[in-house]
């Protein structure tokens, strides 16, 4: 039988930082999912669930032991609907850790037999998050090396560089 983790998240986008700890985590397990959250609680999202999953799938399209789903239960639920005994999870900074120990202590109380393991973000990856490439874009900054090409692409089009950084509203 085969050993299954999943690396949950929103990846609104998914960064190179993310494809790092998911790249590592494929190289341990037989396995891994990728877990695509469909509307978090507490973010807005940018791109469509649709979009993200398509990023994920497209970066990740040369590993064969990585599938790439959408969840809308608890994480854990999530784990235990796949077989998943593993979640893998990134940590960058202290603010990560801060957050991860406390969904850690919440996931353990709701489902024991899901251990969460932590991989510690590659050094030129400690600094990327999804939030930051946002904010990098809306003020026209290059983030071609922050996240996979396509990803890049598709930002480029709702903060084209031409107009300061601003938005495309939706009826241009």
């Amino acid at each position: 039988m085969p050993v299954t983790a999943i690396c949950p998240g929103s990846y609104d986008p998914v960064t190179n930082g993310h494809l790092d700890i998911i790249t590592r985590a494929a190289s341990s397990f037989d396995r891994v999912v990728v877990g695509v959250v469909r509307d978090p609680a507490h973010k807005k999202m940018m791109f469509t669930v649709e979009e993200r999953v398509e990023f994920i799938s497209t970066a990740l399209a040369q590993l064969d032991n990585i599938e790439v789903d959408v969840f809308t239960e608890l994480v854990v639920d999530f784990a235990r609907r796949w077989g998943a005994r593993t979640m893998v999870k990134g940590l960058r900074v202290i603010a990560d850790f801060e957050w991860e120990f406390q969904m850690n202590h919440l996931n353990r109380l709701l489902a024991p037999e899901v251990e969460t393991m932590y991989l510690m973000s590659s050094s030129q990856y400690s600094f990327v998050s999804s939030s930051g490439v946002k904010e990098i874009a809306a003020y026209g900054g290059e983030i071609d090396q922050l996240v996979p090409p396509q990803v890049a692409a598709r930002i480029k089009q709702i903060f084209p560089v031409a107009r300061g950084g601003a938005p495309v509203s939706p009826q241009e």
